[in-house]
């Protein structure tokens, strides 16, 4: 029988449709979702940049609220690893861009709220209660932020790496240094003040913002795996005393 010139194509179409979905079937790789990888410099997106130092943002996505008394008694108590090896390099180099700003403006417009007024990315303007002394700070000018206040990390890197990040990943420390959670713009001499202290050697001037404090360096320590030496537990603990149901941060 004569096949017409019509049927031909048709087979010949069909031949090679299967051909074609037998060697995907074998060789599954070649459809997967490839991930691109970015460097520092290109991450544009960090959460949860909601979170204020005035209160505690639930952003789980779950209605039970974690208590920061319940995430102290989960963290592992040890001893300090050696400071051998650390430089804040091994956390991060210049602070990423969110949105095309600076992360380090993010966070000052975050604490200044509705007061900031802006010159593009920069906070040029603004007034805010600062949390670690509980001074009303007041700025005129862009220079006044680098003078007045500089931008803490809740859980000190230098304290982080003893406890636990420098075995981790250098994405994961890049995260740790990086995410909104830990950071705080502050009184630049308070900072000063603490310098790499954990809650046992340093808390804030202002007591009002102690328990504040330390819940967020629990759910820093807790988010990020780090452990705690037993002289800070006791130092948390004791504060938490006072204030036992005080929210976990961002976990």
């Amino acid at each position: 029988m004569k096949i017409s010139y019509r049927t031909r194509r048709i087979i010949a179409v069909i031949s090679v449709i299967a051909l074609v979905v037998g060697w995907l079937v074998i060789n599954p790789a070649s459809y997967e979702t490839q991930v691109v990888q970015t460097d520092e410099a290109s991450q544009g997106s960090i959460e949860p940049l909601g979170i204020t130092s005035t209160e505690a943002d639930q952003n789980t996505g779950s209605t039970d609220t974690k208590l920061a008394i319940d995430i102290l008694a989960k963290l592992e108590i040890k001893g300090r690893a050696p400071k051998t090896g650390y430089a804040r390099t091994e956390f991060y180099s210049n602070w990423p861009n969110v949105n095309g700003c600076s992360l380090r403006q993010v966070i000052i417009k975050r604490e200044l709220g509705d007061s900031a007024k802006l010159d593009g990315c920069d906070v040029v303007s603004g007034e805010f209660t600062e949390s670690y002394t509980g001074s009303h700070l007041i700025f005129t000018s862009k220079s006044d932020f680098s003078k007045k206040i500089q931008i803490d990390h809740i859980v000190a890197l230098s304290d982080a790496w003893q406890k636990g990040a420098q075995y981790q990943s250098k994405e994961t420390r890049f995260a740790l240094a990086t995410d909104p959670l830990n950071l705080i713009a502050v009184d630049s001499s308070a900072n000063q003040q603490k310098s790499d202290g954990d809650a046992a050697t340093w808390l804030p001037p202002n007591k009002s913002f102690r328990c504040q404090y330390v819940a967020r360096q629990v759910s820093v320590k807790y988010k990020y795996g780090l452990w705690i030496s037993q002289a800070e537990h006791d130092a948390i603990s004791n504060i938490l005393q006072n204030c036992p149901t005080e929210p976990a941060v961002g976990i």
